[in-house]
């Protein structure tokens, strides 16, 4: 499969990486990925800890184009996820996370509580392959649901950071 349709999920969790509750969302997430052909890298479970966020994003996006997140968007203090993801992209994709919202209010009236954030990560730095970075809730159907909210978009923009600029 070439390397465009790669796809890597990091679910993070603090109860998900201590193994006292089960995964569900990362599954999920990699099962709607799978289904548009996609190859999924394993999942990578860290806990809310910026820098193992961080780590674990520059990690996957050497390994994959599109690297989901699941986990870590809300508003408690433990969610870190948008930082660390702001953290290691130069450029943010303020347009993904606006489309997610904007359909996540069709079924949840919380979904403006999502702080989730998309970007562009240079993992073997600026000369080196790209890899765009998308944040999910952690529920699963919030997941899924703000995953295909943005679907029809990747596949362009992963062309795009690929280099195909002849749209």
């Amino acid at each position: 499969m070439e390397a465009t349709r790669s796809a890597a999920v990091i679910t993070v969790s603090d109860s998900c990486f201590a193994g006292t509750r089960e995964d569900a969302s990362g599954p999920a997430v990699a099962a709607v990925l799978r289904s548009h052909g996609f190859s999924v890298q394993p999942i990578v479970t860290v806990p809310d800890e910026v820098d193992a966020i961080a780590s674990a994003l520059r990690a996957q996006g050497l390994a994959a184009a599109l690297v989901v997140t699941t986990g870590g968007t809300g508003i408690a203090l433990r969610d870190v996820t948008p930082e660390a993801t702001r953290m290691v992209c130069d450029r943010i994709l303020d347009g993904f996370g606006e489309r997610m919202r904007s359909e996540g209010l069709k079924q949840t009236p919380l979904a403006p509580l999502s702080r989730a954030v998309c970007g562009v990560l240079r993992p073997g730095g600026k000369d080196h392959a790209v890899a765009l970075v998308i944040n999910l809730p952690g529920s699963p159907a919030g997941a899924v649901a703000s995953l295909q909210a943005v679907l029809g978009l990747i596949p362009h923009a992963l062309a795009l950071l690929a280099g195909d600029t002849d749209h």
